[in-house]
């Protein structure tokens, strides 16, 4: 005898015998077919529960393993849709394809803006510069991507989308338009590694946007003849000590600027006078010894003098933190001096070749450049530093001339 709390039996199948059913279902049957679960075709089956709710099951076997998974209401899903889903489905199983994982990664799909943010942060570590790269790299993104692609899902990102980005700066701004062509591009790049989308449109949008007519502009150098009287003007001009002593040891080490501003006492043997700047700050990615001459260890000890030592970094501005990035762009303009500071590497080494006759492999490791020819740089086996010390008192010797001191 029944009780009458029995569980309901289970929907009836209605899949015929005999040769696999396609299309077999109709617009009018959905409508009204009983409770059970009704096959169309290509694993696609009505579901209808006692309730008379109505709804799309799809049953595919997928990289060996039976799956289901829902269409949506029949309410919604009309029975045309619901057979291109589940023809789409079953096309892109037999491919080895799992829609199931498809469905997952376009709910995840990122915005081109939000893809961007994370492709920064995987950047972060190899930068050098950390927060000044990543602020260009992002303000750019902002500035000319965002506004046409930042909102759009990464996947739907299209080569006239770039096109149109890069349409407007591509010959009038010309340094900017490759950078953020090149930021776009890595986006996008991460966007396949990551298999939201199979290809990247900004493989094929430069010969769309032509050639660039680029004009080599090189920095702004002093003639070496003309170094040792511009830093006696900035000797006596009224810029903040630490500025002119660090405008100084720049001169006279032939080093970078951003190796100079965020040099750190740590890194200094006066003693020994050797100034080793780490890998992670120069451009070489190799730790590089610099022979320091006479002044520039009096220079050091002003510099020392100023905070009484107390602070982590050599050139301090207010609060004991490093000089900014701009600080010596500033001093020279204000100056009058027609250099950048990168431009007294040039002058150092124009001068080393017309007024020296140091040799060639001595100034470039000075200048701790890379050694281009693979043989050379294999049976490079020092860094010539005794060699260069020699070399930057030299040229110490030459600026002091030049000063009138």
């Amino acid at each position: 005898m029944h009780d009458g709390n029995h569980d309901p039996a289970p929907p009836r199948k209605t899949k015929p015998k005999g040769r696999h059913p396609h299309n077999r279902l109709s617009a009018a049957f959905v409508r009204s077919a009983p409770p059970g679960r009704h096959c169309d075709g290509n694993g696609l089956y009505l579901y209808v529960q006692p309730s008379g709710a109505r709804s799309w099951v799809q049953r595919l076997v997928i990289r060996g393993r039976r799956r289901d998974f829902g269409l949506g209401s029949a309410q919604l899903v009309p029975l045309a849709e619901a057979r291109e889903k589940a023809r789409a489905n079953r096309k892109l199983a037999r491919e080895g394809g799992d829609p199931l994982a498809e469905r997952r990664r376009a709910r995840n799909m990122p915005s081109f803006a939000e893809a961007a943010e994370r492709v920064l942060e995987q950047k972060r570590a190899g930068w050098r510069d950390t927060n000044r790269h990543a602020h260009n790299w992002i303000t750019s993104l902002r500035r000319y991507a965002f506004p046409r692609i930042g909102g759009m899902p990464v996947s739907e990102v299209t080569p006239a989308d770039v096109v149109d980005i890069l349409d407007p700066i591509w010959h009038t701004k010309m340094s900017m338009a490759r950078s953020v062509h090149r930021r776009v591009r890595s986006v996008l790049e991460w966007a396949v590694a990551m298999e939201y989308r199979t290809d990247n449109p900004c493989d094929r949008v430069l010969s769309v946007l032509g050639r660039q007519n680029r004009v080599v502009k090189h920095m702004r150098a002093l003639p070496h003849r003309e170094v040792g009287a511009a830093l006696a003007k900035v000797r006596s001009s009224d810029a903040p000590p630490a500025v002119k002593l660090a405008f100084e040891f720049l001169v006279l080490t032939a080093a970078r600027w951003n190796e100079v501003r965020m040099a750190e006492w740590s890194e200094i043997d006066a003693a020994d006078g050797v100034w080793t700047v780490p890998a992670k700050r120069m451009k070489t990615r190799r730790e590089h010894r610099v022979p320091l001459c006479g002044r520039a260890l009096e220079i050091l000890a002003e510099a020392r003098a100023l905070d009484g030592g107390t602070a982590r970094s050599v050139f301090n501005r207010e609060g004991g933190k490093p000089l900014r990035d701009p600080t010596l762009r500033q001093l020279v303009r204000e100056n009058g001096i027609g250099a950048v500071p990168h431009g007294f590497r040039s002058s150092f080494r124009d001068w080393a070749a017309e007024e020296t006759d140091h040799p060639r492999e001595v100034v470039e490791a000075a200048l701790a450049h890379v050694v281009r020819n693979r043989v050379e740089a294999a049976y490079r086996r020092t860094d010539l530093f005794e060699r260069r010390r020699h070399l930057m008192n030299d040229w110490s010797a030459y600026l002091a001339a030049g000063t009138g001191t």
